[in-house]
């Protein structure tokens, strides 16, 4: 396995250092997954980038969840699940919420569960999907503009997961509680 370098803000690449100072004022730390992203500063930022604008979305706090963690649970990615988990928990999503996301039981609420299956069917399908599973996730209220967020919210977990999946990169110490 290659190593991967957990740059901080003394040694990243010049280019990686202001993105990474932004890391610190959003989340108070380097996350690892940053420190491992300033190896590729255009990664990195198109990362900080999606992750922002995904935040901007019509979903509201337990959908961006959904959406989220319905990726990095189906992307297996080991850093990502603990990670949305903690960040679940400081938005206040219901914990029964992201149990049943990282256990992958069927949601409480109907329409959440709709948004599952509709954002794993895109995952899966690579975009591809049925009729049928449109008409569902419409059917549940949903519009033309979610569908297409949940494409925004696959693109960030593509670069976050992968990115995870080639550096190993360690949980860090803010996430370990929520390793399951």
């Amino acid at each position: 396995m290659t190593n991967f370098t957990l740059y901080t803000a003394d040694n990243a690449p010049e280019a990686a250092k202001p993105l990474l100072e932004n890391s610190v004022k959003a989340f108070g730390m380097i996350p690892n997954l940053h420190a491992v992203m300033a190896e590729a500063p255009t990664l990195l930022e198109g990362y900080q980038v999606l992750h922002e604008l995904f935040q901007k979305t019509s979903f509201d706090a337990e959908e961006l969840t959904v959406v989220w963690q319905s990726i990095n649970v189906e992307h297996a990615c080991h850093y990502c699940v603990p990670a949305h988990s903690g960040i679940a928990d400081a938005m206040k999503v219901d914990q029964d919420i992201v149990d049943a996301l990282v256990n992958k039981t069927p949601l409480a609420n109907s329409k959440l569960e709709t948004l599952r299956e509709t954002t794993l069917a895109i995952t899966r399908e690579r975009g591809v999907i049925s009729d049928e599973q449109i008409e569902k996730f419409f059917a549940a209220g949903y519009g033309k503009q979610q569908l297409l967020e949940i494409i925004l919210g696959l693109s960030q977990k593509v670069m976050s997961n992968y990115s995870n999946h080639l550096a190993d990169t360690p949980v860090d110490a803010a996430f370990k509680e929520y390793v399951k």
